[in-house]
């Protein structure tokens, strides 16, 4: 069963972004800020809830639903494309006043975070990052992208989420309890991004908006990020899953490319803020302990 997610301590709606976008915020109002991307495309900010707001006890955590997802419903004229979702991105820092920048990435969350350090990297209207976090990244090229689908899918058809699947069949709660039938239901169809398929079940139940999916995934065509991962130099900390059905070695090698710190966690898959919170929170923790901005605003990559 998820659990109760606490209200922010602020909360709105963006004014320079050509859609509103929903934002909040948690943690004490002094202290070091840091940007939470969610994960999709097309999905919210909530089902990063509450575990990662551990991670606010000791920083100012704001979270926003990205164009065409959760309270950020509206799309505008235009299918939604990564290079929208970047140009949005940098708006947020602007109007919040999140600089110096730390970008706490998940799943696409952290794709984008890195499309969005590429353009900063070439772009000096677009603010720089001084430090990213990076959980369990999307596909960090097309390859990487098929192999997951292939992978996923093949789980999908594993004796053990069959079993799940046949148990809810039997179990009458379409009829006898229609909201347990639908978590249910929800819980099976994220299974397979967990290391222990019944994991799922702490999860804090989201949806994606298909048409937002599609689009930012098409807008990156035949996409590998890897190789430009080599031009920054930004203090970088790399987190994956050992049974994510994300391949680990497009983690590796990004990882590689960037000189950066790479942890892998032993029993997560995809969502190991559910399944190994405290090793995830506390070395998360530990490394905005050891890179404070200060000393790292200087590694800034020259822009060129």
């Amino acid at each position: 069963m998820s659990l109760p997610i606490p209200p922010p301590q602020a909360s709105g709606n963006t004014k320079t972004t050509t859609v509103p976008l929903y934002w909040c915020a948690y943690g004490p109002a002094d202290a070091p800020k840091a940007l939470v991307l969610h994960g999709g495309p097309g999905a919210h900010h909530d089902y990063l809830l509450p575990q990662f707001l551990r991670l606010a006890e000791k920083n100012r955590l704001v979270f926003y639903d990205q164009r065409g997802g959760g309270r950020s419903c509206e799309t505008g004229p235009t299918e939604v494309s990564w290079q929208q979702l970047v140009q949005d991105l940098a708006q947020v820092v602007r109007e919040l006043h999140l600089e110096p920048l730390t970008i706490i990435g998940y799943s696409w969350g952290a794709l984008l975070a890195l499309l969005y350090t590429l353009e900063a990297r070439r772009r000096p209207d677009v603010p720089s990052p001084g430090r990213l976090v990076l959980v369990d990244p999307a596909p960090l090229s097309r390859p990487y992208r098929q192999a997951f689908e292939d992978e996923f899918a093949r789980r999908q058809r594993s004796e053990a989420i069959r079993e799940m699947r046949e148990d809810l069949a039997d179990s009458g709660l379409r009829d006898s309890n229609p909201d347990a039938w639908r978590q249910r239901q929800f819980e099976l169809g994220v299974a397979p991004y967990f290391a222990t398929p019944e994991s799922a079940a702490i999860l804090t139940p989201f949806r994606v908006t298909a048409k937002v999916q599609q689009s930012v995934w098409q807008s990156l065509g035949d996409f590998d990020l890897i190789a430009d991962l080599g031009k920054l130099h930004i203090p970088a900390f790399f987190v994956h899953g050992r049974h994510d059905p994300i391949p680990l070695e497009s983690t590796e090698r990004a990882a590689g490319a960037m000189r950066a710190r790479l942890l892998v966690l032993e029993a997560s898959g995809h969502v190991p803020y559910v399944e190994q919170p405290d090793a995830l929170f506390g070395a998360i923790e530990q490394y905005l302990a050891e890179t404070t901005l200060t000393s790292v605003s200087h590694a800034h990559d020259a822009r060129g």
